[in-house]
Order: C-alpha cells, then structure tokens, then sequence
C-alpha cells in the first residue's frame, strides 16, 4: 500500500457512523390516493392495498401501503429537489447561499473519492427490512447514515470503494418502521483505449450477470433456448413479470410458464447516458414493452437510434447473445424485425 492509499484509507476509517444529512420528514401521510395511483401504474391488483375489508381478511388491522413505496412517502417535489441540489452545490464551492446549507458529511467523502480518481459511480444493491407494514395516516421520517466505506477492492468495472448508506424509517412516534441500507461502488475508470493503440486490444468486459433465483431460473433458461417465456398463476390465469413466487390478485402459489409471440409496444423508456459501464454502448435507450399478451417487462431497444423512439412504437423481440453464457431479450422496432 502506497503512502497517498494508506492515509486515504485513514481518512475514508473517519466517516462509518457519521449523518448524510438532517432527517427528511414526509410531506404528506401514507394515504389511499396515492397508494391507488402507485398500484395502477405498476398493476399491482393486490386488494389489501385498497380494500380495508380484503386487508382485513388477510390478517392486517386495514388498508396497507405496498412495501415498494417505502422511499416515495419521503420525497421531495422537483422544485425542493432543485434548491437543495444549488445550495448543496454552493457550498461545494465555498459560497454564500441563501439557506445556509453546508456540505455534509457524504458530500465531504464524495469529494475526497473524486480526489483520489475514484469518479464513476455504480449502485450495485438495495436492501430493505419491515418491523411492520405501512398503514393509512403514518407519517415518517427517514434518517440516513454512512454505515461502511470499504478498503480498495478490485472489480470488473476497476479499482474502487464500496459505500453504504443505512436509512431508518421511523412512523410519527419515532418507532422504527423499516430500514434501507443503499450500497454504491465508487470506482477509477479504466483507461480507454485510443484510435492509435496497435497492440492487440483487451476483450470486452462481459455484461453484468443477472439476479436468477429459483423464480426466475426458467425464464434465463427459456432465453437460451430463443423463448420469450412469461409467468402464468394456474389458478386464475393472471400473467405476470418479472417472476415472483406468488399470484398478487389471488394469492395463489401455482403457476407455469407460457411462451409469449414476442410481439408489443413501447409503453415507456429512458435513455442511459452516464454513468458508463464498459460492458455496454452509449446512449443506451431501455424501454418498458408492453406485451401483446397483456403484461410488461424492461429490455434494451436495439436497431434504432434514441431520437427515433416513441411512445407506442411497435416492437418485436430478439434473442441476442450478449455472451456465451447469457441469452436476453432484446426488442427492435416491428417493421425491421
């Protein structure tokens, strides 16, 4: 370990335990609307998150929130976001600001991770733990620590620190509702290699490996065999994706795979410009494809470029090979399938 390594590292042992920021406190309630409109644009048809009675009948005291909304109850709107992002960055750079704000304590580690080159950034895990569900009418507030920075590791991606962030969930009498632990890696970025490089150039990094559980094992498996194959409840025949181990409309534990035409429509999609991971190329358009067949998944949209995606577009699935162990879908615009 060099002497500039061993006092960075001195230096990273400083900021486990230390507060990311004043606690965040929810600008609203857990309430039935906003639970409604998260449940019809993800088309969770789980009545205990609408139906007092059917949430009753399943063992809670009434409504609950859907657990994947844990972190949108303490949002911030665009505008806030906004302003806190300027003061933040003023007093980065040592300016007078309006709210006073100073940099905290993850901005400080950022800074001093970008100082040593570690300046790409990849979130690599998201765990999440429930004391309890979420019911109508809890506030909460969320606090957030830097619970670990990591020695220097080595990584496909290249040499870097992983940082976790630990947020404890509390309702509006400070008992502790849930906990989030965030995990990021920042990394130092390989050098690229130039149009004048002669030697014999270095293989392309492989794409990360998916998570394959025994719930969705078939359907990586179904990918390498050149089938798009969806999950199926047998007991009311409910479609669904990505895979999970029961029915969310009737709770069911029975189910199959049916093989979809491959044949849909953009329903949504983001293009991916930063952060870069070699393993892929830039921009990067990511669709939400809306089956025929009635449900949706992500892929990658090949054989169009980003301008040219739209809302509705008609697309066709394509089983690429991204490596020789890993087959996924992929979707190219219909009229050129």
């Amino acid at each position: 370990m060099t002497e500039a390594s061993s006092a960075l590292t001195e230096k990273l042992a400083t900021f486990p335990g230390r507060s990311v920021g004043p606690p965040m406190s929810a600008p609203d309630p857990v309430n039935q609307p906003m639970i409604r409109h998260w449940v019809e644009a993800m088309g969770d048809e789980n009545p205990v998150y609408v139906d007092a009675e059917a949430a009753r009948a399943a063992g809670f005291t009434g409504v609950i929130a859907p657990a994947s909304m844990l972190q949108a109850w303490i949002m911030r709107g665009y505008r806030a976001s906004v302003a806190a992002d300027r003061a933040r960055e003023a007093a980065l750079d040592g300016e007078a600001n309006a709210t006073g704000a100073a940099s905290s304590a993850q901005d400080e580690l950022f800074g001093l991770l970008d100082g040593a080159g570690f300046t790409s950034v990849v979130a690599t895990n998201c765990e999440q733990e429930f004391t309890r569900p979420l019911v109508l009418g809890d506030v909460l507030t969320a606090s957030s620590v830097i619970e670990s920075v990591s020695d220097e590791k080595a990584t496909a991606l290249g040499a870097g620190h992983f940082v976790t962030t630990r947020t404890d969930f509390t309702d509006q009498h400070g008992r502790t509702v849930a906990t989030m632990r965030f995990r990021i890696l920042r990394f130092r970025p390989r050098p690229k290699a130039t149009a004048g490089d002669t030697g014999s150039s270095a293989p392309r990094m492989p794409r990360p490996r998916p998570s394959v559980t025994q719930d969705s094992s078939f359907f990586f498996e179904g990918a390498a065999e050149g089938k798009l194959l969806i999950q199926r409840c047998t007991s009311c025949g409910l479609l669904r994706h990505p895979p999970r181990p029961s029915c969310p409309q009737c709770q069911s534990l029975d189910w199959d795979a049916v093989e979809s035409a491959g044949n849909g429509t953009v329903f949504s999609y983001v293009v991916v410009h930063h952060p870069q991971i070699p393993a892929f190329d830039y921009p990067l358009p990511i669709a939400v494809v809306a089956l025929d067949e009635g449900t949706r998944l992500v892929a990658d949209l090949i054989g169009v470029t980003p301008e040219d995606v739209r809302i509705g577009m008609p697309v066709r699935v394509e089983m690429v090979a991204v490596d020789d162990e890993l087959t996924l879908p992929m979707f190219r615009p219909a009229e050129d399938a």
